[in-house]
């Protein structure tokens, strides 16, 4: 979809001078740069009203290093919350001694486990799909207990404004983000995304004025614009000439061997199925995993188009950037489908940000559907579920080396607390 003249040029013009300011905060009192820098400009063109400020325009992951867990953390206990769409149920795991340690019921369907912008909640986002009795429960983390639930319609996911001001409930049955109190979950409005079915996963602009969320079943991205509470534009990402061929029973990986995606074959899908989306260290680019592509669009934020491809395995799914912000981390689920076969050939993808290339490759010894989850606060250890295979996986970020546990039925967005950053913008952990 094509922008008007007049809102692209605003758009662009608002960017580059957000980014100036933004850099230029970073030399403050350092020298005869920061005089250069005209206050009326800096005003004009502020990032989000209410927001933290950034620290370093060139990593927004900054904050998000391995040390930096906030000192209003330091009583919570380590647990990976684990929510298991089938069973409907919590599992939660004790990390170091790598075993269950307790489970709680929740509402129907639970998707995702969030933490809230305050990191002082974890929120079970229940959606009910098809149905209308969808809930979001509360986590104290300090505890690991379940509170009350509160009854909200179609949580699929959920983000939160980066100022804080609101929780962004992502009805993805309804084609619409209903904005509420980030406390209470009461209506505040909504934004209704009708080109956009299957809106589910979201990352936000460096200056937090903007989001991009992905559409799931129509292959396409929309843009939002924040201040101003409306739709700026979809873009449709176009598929590569080919992808990995996904074989019933083809020959897992054995472990100590490294992983290879397999064979490729021409592609006859004429529209993606993108997933998840994060935003590169200096906020520059957006990578989406496509499940339906094999890979990682790239794709400019200023211009709004699409400007690279990384295939990376079948089924890429979820993204997380490590703990020093050099790389990012793609979970291929192994299978096409939306719900797949177990022992798939899935596996992780590491990409290095700086030069958008691969650089490594994990397996899953006999197979498996690695899906969504985190990294762990000191960045060694990437925690995934294993979307059809009913468990999930620790992958060592050094070696590759990757160790199972058994939860519930189908584990979906699992989340790692408590995790390094000032604030939260939902999903599973998407810090800052």
């Amino acid at each position: 979809m094509k922008f008007a003249l007049k809102e692209a040029a605003a758009w662009t013009v608002g960017l580059f001078a957000v980014m100036g300011v933004l850099v230029a905060s970073q030399v403050q009192g350092a020298g005869p740069e920061a005089a250069a820098v005209k206050p009326a400009a800096a005003a004009a063109l502020a990032p989000l009203p209410g927001m933290p400020a950034v620290v370093d325009a060139r990593n927004l992951y900054s904050e998000t290093a391995a040390g930096k867990v906030g000192a209003a953390l330091a009583d919570d206990p380590e647990r990976i919350y684990v929510p298991n769409l089938r069973s409907n149920d919590v599992y939660v795991v004790d990390p170091k001694a790598m075993k269950v340690v307790d489970r709680f019921k929740v509402g129907i369907g639970p998707q995702h486990i969030v933490p809230s912008y305050d990191l002082r909640t974890l929120w079970v986002t229940n959606n009910a799909e098809g149905r209308t009795d969808g809930s979001l429960t509360p986590i104290d983390p300090r505890t690991g207990k379940p509170g009350k639930p509160v009854n909200v319609d179609d949580p699929y996911n959920m983000y939160f404004t980066p100022d804080g001001k609101s929780a962004i409930v992502v009805a993805e049955a309804r084609k619409r983000l209903d904005f509420r109190d980030p406390k209470t979950m009461a209506m505040q409005f909504s934004i209704d995304t009708p080109g956009c079915p299957g809106i589910n996963h979201a990352d936000f602009a460096i200056d937090g004025r903007t989001v991009i969320f992905t559409c799931e079943f129509s292959g396409t991205l929309v843009r939002i614009d924040l201040v101003e509470r409306k739709v700026l534009g979809y873009l449709r990402l176009d598929m590569p000439a080919t992808r990995f061929k996904e074989t019933k029973g083809a020959p897992r990986v054995e472990a100590g061997k490294p992983w290879e995606p397999g064979e490729t074959e021409i592609c006859t899908v004429s529209k993606g199925m993108p997933q998840d989306i994060r935003s590169s260290p200096d906020g520059k680019r957006v990578y989406i995993a496509d499940m339906h592509a094999d890979g990682v669009h790239i794709v400019d934020v200023e211009s709004f188009k699409k400007v690279g491809f990384i295939a990376t395995g079948i089924g890429a799914h979820g993204l997380y950037p490590s703990r020093d912000g050099k790389s990012l981390y793609v979970a291929n689920r192994g299978s096409h489908a939306i719900r797949g076969p177990k022992l798939g050939d899935g596996g992780v993808t590491v990409i290095d940000f700086a030069t958008e290339k691969v650089v490594a490759r994990w397996g899953v010894p006999g197979g498996g559907s690695p899906d969504m989850g985190n990294v762990s606060a000191d960045g060694k250890y990437l925690w995934l579920a294993a979307r059809y295979d009913d468990v999930i996986y620790r992958f060592d970020t050094a070696t590759g080396a990757v160790q199972q546990i058994k939860v519930g039925a189908e584990p979906h967005g699992l989340t790692v607390w408590p995790q390094p950053g000032r604030y939260s913008l939902g999903h599973t952990g998407n810090m800052r």
